[in-house]
């Protein structure tokens, strides 16, 4: 019997509930009601068959609260002149929330609603695509539109969001609402107030112009004649990229690795330097001029993604070279291979052709199934026994030119 039942009639009006239709007619002024459900009742030979259920069914109909039932007058061949459900209808707003015990969330959104109206009607439009979701928030709705409020008055504020000082708001919660407050300062605040080349939740500080943390460069003299502090000490240094780019360390060579351990055991190197690297982020070196004069070096695991980021740091530096990322290494230590999580299949186009047919073996696994040879698995005197072939190297190409 597929008869629409009572339970059916609420779960329609539930779902308006569920997509926000009904609070959202609260912001748009959209009628929605009367509203008519859907209604599948009996068929004639249902109703001879089976009229006594049938007496059932329009009973439980006629008793549910806050719905209009619409009769129609038939005459049935052996039960004589009847009367059927035809239409059910939800006369009124308050007729819905009730059938589905939602008045008291209403009367909460309504709230919202006032409120927004009075101090940010710019965010409207958002109440009215995301109802459910301000519902969610109606006890932080206050300090939001306070945190909207603020950067309304100080658009652009070149602070820290440390230094945001609203009662009631500290940074840990805008740093925790960043998704929401995003969606709701796109539309508060002029277009002058927004840096719409940023997206994503962690460039929201850049988005709305408070101050960023400072990105910094680790990094390591492999020659103590190049020392930037007095005194024979380690120089393991982090700076700033901008206290990065000012420095002057005389260097001939610059290396990047991905591996902290291969970072701190780098051998030493003359008129050198090590970078430990970070990934796919090189934006923080482009800053530093005094590396297009040195010959870059990246380190970086033989595998899909070691091979992209190569690719990406030369979007940067285009004459970076790699270093020990070799079909001949990886041959070497393949009792150390390893397996790649998830491979990277995209196009290279910065890869030399022996880096891009390796790639290309990698990548369509004609070695091995997902192939990875980490860099800290190559042994160290594979490691200096290249460095000593490559600083020579370029003794002779040296040599060669003051000739």
């Amino acid at each position: 019997m597929n008869w629409t039942r009572p339970i059916e009639l609420r779960g329609q009006v539930q779902r308006l509930w569920e997509r926000g239709d009904l609070l959202a007619s609260l912001v748009t002024g959209e009628g929605i009601f009367p509203r008519q459900l859907t209604l599948k009742g009996p068929g004639s030979q249902e109703m001879t068959e089976r009229f006594d259920a049938v007496r059932v069914w329009i009973a439980e109909l006629r008793a549910m609260p806050h719905c209009r039932v619409e009769m129609r007058e038939f005459r049935h061949r052996l039960f004589g002149a009847n009367a059927l459900p035809h239409a059910i209808w939800i006369d009124t707003f308050d007729d819905a929330l009730a059938l589905i015990g939602k008045r008291r969330d209403a009367m909460r959104f309504q709230a919202l609603l006032e409120c927004t109206r009075t101090r940010a009607p710019q965010v409207l439009a958002w109440l009215a695509k995301r109802p459910l979701r301000a519902l969610e928030l109606a006890d932080e709705w206050p300090r939001l539109l306070d945190i909207v409020a603020w950067l309304q008055a100080h658009p652009r504020p070149g602070i820290y969001l440390r230094q945001v000082d609203i009662p009631g708001v500290h940074s840990k919660f805008i740093e925790s609402r960043r998704g929401v407050l995003s969606e709701l300062l796109d539309l508060a605040l002029p277009a002058t107030a927004i840096d719409s080349s940023v997206t994503g939740l962690s460039q929201f500080v850049r988005r709305y112009g408070f101050r960023d943390k400072p990105q910094r460069i680790r990094f390591r003299l492999l020659d103590r004649r190049h020392s930037l502090l007095p005194g024979d000490l380690e120089q393991d240094l982090t700076l700033d990229a901008q206290s990065f780019a000012r420095i002057d360390p005389q260097t001939e060579r610059v290396f990047i690795t991905e591996n902290e351990i291969n970072f701190l055991a780098f051998p030493a190197v003359s008129h050198s330097l090590i970078i430990f690297g970070a990934g796919y982020g090189f934006e923080t070196l482009r800053e530093a001029a005094w590396l297009s004069r040195c010959r870059l070096h990246y380190w970086g695991d033989i595998d899909t993604h070691g091979f992209a980021i190569l690719d990406q740091l030369r979007a940067h530096f285009p004459r970076v070279e790699s270093f020990l990322m070799d079909r001949a290494t990886l041959l070497a230590f393949e009792a150390q291979w390893g397996e790649e999580d998830q491979q990277t299949l995209r196009d290279l186009p910065r890869l030399n052709p022996d880096e891009q047919a390796l790639y290309d073996d990698l990548r369509d696994n004609r070695l091995c199934r997902n192939l990875r040879l980490e860099q800290e698995r190559i042994g160290f005197g594979w490691v200096e026994v290249a460095l000593a072939a490559l600083t020579g190297r370029q003794s002779a190409q040296q040599a060669e030119s003051r000739l």
